[in-house]
């Protein structure tokens, strides 16, 4: 609360201003900018990874699954037929009968490009199949 001295009628009156100090709020939100400042940097990650191998148990397959297989010439092929990549969501289609809630199993060569992986999911997202599954080697389970 702040005070002010009149200079009137009666010296020894005080009278209160009613105006809010925002000097201690301007204080703590700069003190929470320079914290935000120097935690916003930590906060992104910028690490190489390599991933290990899965040890899950398999999966029950279905009965007729459809398997995109992506060979390291970055030739598609669906089952044992190579599919140019313009025709994968029309040939996709005639392999499942165009049950878009079938699940595809997608598999990639380790010799072929992250990026290339997603391409041909991007493909197949945009074609309408959304149930996609990896396909890769199962590795031995470690001891513990």
């Amino acid at each position: 609360m702040a005070l002010h001295v009149s200079s009137g009628r009666n010296s020894d009156d005080l009278d209160v201003l009613h105006e809010i100090n925002v000097t201690p709020f301007i204080d703590v939100i700069l003190v929470l900018l320079i914290i935000f400042m120097v935690a916003a940097p930590l906060a992104t990650v910028d690490i190489g990874v390599n991933l290990p191998a899965s040890t899950a148990p398999e999966q029950p397959r279905p009965d007729k699954p459809v398997f995109v297989t992506i060979k390291p010439d970055a030739s598609i092929a669906i089952g044992e037929t190579i599919v140019p990549r313009g025709e994968l969501p029309g040939a996709l289609d005639a392999a499942t009968n165009s049950h878009k809630d079938q699940t595809i199993f997608v598999r990639g060569d380790k010799s072929i490009s992250y990026g290339e992986l997603m391409e041909v999911m991007n493909v197949l997202r945009d074609a309408g199949y959304l149930k996609l599954a990896l396909v890769g080697l199962e590795a031995p389970a470690a001891k513990q």
